[in-house]
């Protein structure tokens, strides 16, 4: 009998691949570091090897620290952000759960789609885009819903949103989570057996932690702090306006500028990438084609990075009639 390939080796597979550099100034990803780019070269270990469980301890220390807890199982997710909500929605709920979502973006919407196919009952309170809740509206919603579980976002980067947090993290204390009557529906994302097989032996990981506790966690978040400042003086010395009035809740992290009218948001990224390799994102969810969104995240948050792309966008609207008449 012939030994036949119905399907040859694909073409573009035998072309090598150039990959150009870009600097990442939207909402993630973002660059990192050459020493993260370098560890991503080590050579592979077996999972029972004394180098890898080292590194997997390394990495839950790390976590430990960057999230200030002292619990003993902290994991990582091997998937994207929506895999690590899916997964927590998949152990907290289940069938006829009442789940509370607080919704100011897209997050919020995703959220909800995803409790509900865990056939939990949903109930949302809402914000305009742009806004935070207050601990009282949370606190008020609870006493209404009386949830099993709570869901809102830290920074809702659809719309650069900061919501605080303090003030509601000692409200939801104040209720506990009841144990589950089924197991979860999903093997891989079940937190109990997530504690018996998690690999997080990526080393990668382990040096980027590594650089966050050689600089401290504090002055990381200065940093943050101190480059978007100079990111939203800049951006109103150009006659723009931010999407998120309220100071507090401006996003130290991603940053939404309404698109003044007349210009077109596609086009001016487009620019910017075509021209300099800059990556700065159109809007998402209820911006989407309101706003452009820069991001100032780890490695790319600098003050140099800061006055560079506020020099690319006062050149680019120096050219518009927008920009002209403000002169």
């Amino acid at each position: 009998m012939e030994n036949q390939l119905q399907i040859c080796g694909p073409a573009c597979l035998l072309r090598p691949v150039r990959v150009p550099s870009k600097l990442l100034l939207g909402p993630g990803p973002s660059n990192v570091s050459e020493r993260v780019l370098r560890s991503m070269t080590s050579p592979m270990l077996g999972h029972l090897h004394p180098e890898f469980l080292k590194i997997m301890d390394d990495v839950k220390e790390g976590l430990k620290y960057l999230f200030q807890t002292e619990a003993q199982n902290v994991f990582c997710i091997s998937g994207t952000g929506h895999a690590g909500m899916d997964s927590v929605m998949m152990n907290i709920l289940e069938e006829r759960d009442v789940i509370l979502i607080a919704k100011n973006g897209i997050w919020g919407d995703r959220a909800a789609d995803m409790a509900q196919r865990q056939g939990a009952v949903v109930r949302i309170i809402e914000k305009k885009p742009g806004e935070a809740f207050t601990p009282e509206e949370i606190e008020e919603s609870l006493q209404k819903f009386r949830p099993k579980a709570f869901f809102i976002v830290h920074v809702e980067s659809s719309t650069g949103v900061l919501q605080p947090l303090q003030e509601i993290g000692s409200i939801c204390r104040k209720r506990v989570i009841s144990d589950r009557r089924q197991p979860p529906r999903t093997f891989y994302f079940d937190y109990s057996h997530l504690a018996n097989y998690w690999g997080c032996d990526n080393v990668a990981r382990r040096e980027g932690l590594a650089q966050l506790v050689e600089e401290g966690l504090k002055e990381s978040w200065s940093r943050h702090k101190e480059c978007a400042d100079l990111l939203h003086r800049g951006i109103e010395s150009l006659s723009l306006k931010l999407f998120v009035e309220n100071l507090v809740w401006r996003a130290p992290t991603v940053t939404t500028i309404v698109v003044p009218q007349g210009i077109n948001w596609k086009e001016a990224s487009e620019h910017l990438m075509n021209k300099y390799k800059v990556e700065i994102s159109g809007g998402l969810g209820p911006t989407a084609g309101k706003v452009w969104r820069i991001g100032l995240l780890g490695e790319n948050c600098t003050k140099g990075n800061v006055e560079f792309v506020l020099r690319l966008l006062s050149d680019y609207l120096s050219n518009k009639d927008f920009y002209k008449s403000k002169l």
